[in-house]
């Protein structure tokens, strides 16, 4: 039997004990003679790193589980406390293996890619900024408890963040209208908070920038992302490229949309229903998902179906909504054990099919990789990761009929337009986030003026009419990278364009494309982005053409009709 989520511990780590134990392997690297004692050295390593890492995520996914319980709250602000002072200890290790005399020879061992991580790790560290992230970190807190213990009052009821969005596939117009007042209002009502705490975010970012001789928060936000062979004029092409071949068809969508719909102008809060039926939803409840999921597993091959039964054996899921529960969905791993964790809060539409295999996406890549001579290695880069959960989405799609019955090809006709509108409201998050930190003096006011100027450029069609906040500039305030995680989300547009591409190859070879999924899955992270989608035979979101091919390829199988 594995090992059940009950059973996985680590024991809370004290600072003393751990600074012994890197003493002990420095110690061990400058009497390491040879390159393979200095292997040994990097194993011991790693297996303090994992150790270390299983006990972070398991105290990041008990808070997110139960953000009003004091017990979890205590260790999230301990573990705040501590991981700057680990990260010291972390890059003290990382200086000497890349000063290393056997540098060439672990480089063989390991490959380079290690060592370009490393070094990266190495740009973004200085025990001066040791304090700002544990305010960073602090301020991060902060803004997820605001956003997990809210309370809406919605037609009698007292719903949170998660609860509250089902309403915005209520086929009733009015019903949706009025959820997104009651939703934005609360925005509106807390408006200062939120803006206090990302002014406070964007001013201790900067600080951290100057101290580390970077320029701004820019530069030293992409080091931090560890984008290791692509760099911000790279984006700034690829933001073009949608602008250029996917804006269009958005307004294209979206005015088709509205004839569907039969209203004169679509309006915000018709955003999310695609046609007058309303969008399908799923036809059972939790645990009748996760029946359906055995069987779609199960068709589509015996290593995602023996997956799939290990996480519901031993308890690696947590997907159903409840008050004090952070809003969202994620995927977490327990290096030591070897397994990951999914998180996600079930609503009842269709977005629940979405985000669980999403997050059965970065889960099984996880586990599949799991043996990665390096924890470096266990996940890749944020956009490589979002290939295999945005991949298996798509890879999943001839068994929408599991959830879906009669309504699947409705669902993937939604699925792949709503894919599609996706990219340009992704690259507007990061356009967006390239001005905040190029312009750290900008006030709040002037923030959310930004927002409106990215919003133009890439979401014309956007009409909030009568609702608050957003009309005024408001809306990023919804997304929690921005807050959480700087520059993380262009990585979502690179990956939907790759994933787009497994989806065109899907629809011609299921099973090699598959087979290529896995293969790419087993990599973790031992590539960079550009070299992993490469490895996978798909083309690099920054060649030239690749985003016109797929749009038109999408174009195509909508006007057809048929998206199976």
């Amino acid at each position: 039997m594995p090992v059940t989520i009950d059973q996985i511990f680590v024991e809370t780590p004290q600072y003393e004990e751990v600074a012994r134990e890197y003493a002990e392997l420095e110690a061990s690297f400058a009497r390491a003679k040879t390159a393979e004692q200095t292997a040994e050295v990097v194993h011991r390593w790693d297996q303090i790193r994992r150790r270390l890492e299983t006990w972070g995520a398991l105290v990041s996914l008990r808070f997110n589980q139960d953000t009003r319980n004091e017990e979890y709250k205590k260790e999230r602000e301990y573990s705040d406390e501590l991981q700057p002072r680990l990260t010291d200890l972390d890059v003290k290790i990382k200086r000497l293996l890349l000063a290393s005399p056997h540098r060439g020879a672990l480089e063989q061992k390991y490959g380079t890619q290690a060592f370009a991580l490393w070094s990266a790790d190495v740009m973004t560290f200085e025990p001066a900024i040791q304090d700002h992230l544990v305010r960073e970190a602090k301020l991060q807190a902060e803004y997820g408890e605001v956003m997990a213990t809210a309370k809406l009052q919605f037609r009698g009821e007292t719903l949170n963040h998660s609860a509250i969005v089902k309403f915005r596939e209520d086929p009733d117009r009015a019903t949706r209208h009025e959820a997104e007042q009651v939703r934005w209002q609360w925005y509106a009502d807390n408006r200062p908070q939120l803006d206090r705490i990302y002014t406070d975010m964007v001013n201790l970012r900067h600080e951290m920038a100057r101290t580390l001789k970077f320029n701004n928060f820019v530069e030293l936000g992409y080091q931090r992302m560890k984008r290791v062979d692509y760099n911000a004029a790279d984006v700034a092409l690829f933001r073009d490229e949608v602008r250029k071949y996917v804006v269009p068809l958005a307004v294209e969508l979206r005015k088709k949309q509205a004839k569907d719909l039969g209203v004169d102008k679509l309006m915000f809060w018709d955003d999310a229903i695609h046609d007058a039926q309303g969008n399908p939803a799923p036809q059972g409840d939790h645990d009748w998902m996760v029946e359906r999921a055995h069987e779609m597993f199960a068709a589509m091959g015996p290593e995602l179906a023996d997956f799939f039964r290990l996480m519901t054996t031993a308890k690696l899921t947590d997907l159903k909504n409840r008050e004090g529960k952070s809003p969202g969905g994620f995927c977490t791993s327990f290096p030591s054990y070897g397994l990951p964790y999914i998180f996600a809060n079930f609503n009842g539409t269709k977005h629940d099919v979405e985000v669980f295999t999403h997050e059965v996406g970065h889960a099984y890549q996880g586990y599949l990789s799991r043996e990665q001579p390096l924890s470096d290695y266990l996940w890749p880069t944020y956009e490589s990761c979002e290939i295999h959960s945005m991949g298996l989405e798509f890879l999943t799609w001839p068994h929408m009929e599991k959830f879906f019955g009669a309504d699947a090809e409705r669902f993937r006709r939604i699925h792949l337009t709503q894919g599609l509108l996706f990219l340009p409201y992704g690259v507007a998050v990061d356009h967006f986030q390239h001005l905040v930190y190029e312009k750290p003096e900008a006030t709040a006011a002037e923030r959310h003026g930004m927002w409106q100027e990215v919003e133009r450029m890439y979401l014309p069609w956007r009409d909030y009419g009568d609702l608050p906040h957003v009309v005024d500039g408001g809306f990023w305030q919804f997304q929690r990278h921005i807050y959480l995680h700087p520059f993380y989300y262009i990585d979502y547009t690179l990956a939907q364009t790759c994933a787009l591409q497994l989806w065109v190859r899907s629809r011609k070879d299921p099973q090699k494309t598959l087979d290529d999924y896995n293969a790419l899955c087993r990599r973790g992270g031992e590539a960079p982005f550009q070299a992993l989608a490469r490895g996978a035979g798909l083309i690099s979101p920054f060649e030239p053409g690749c985003l016109r091919d797929v749009v038109e390829q999408a174009r195509v199988v909508l006007a057809e009709g048929k998206q199976g």
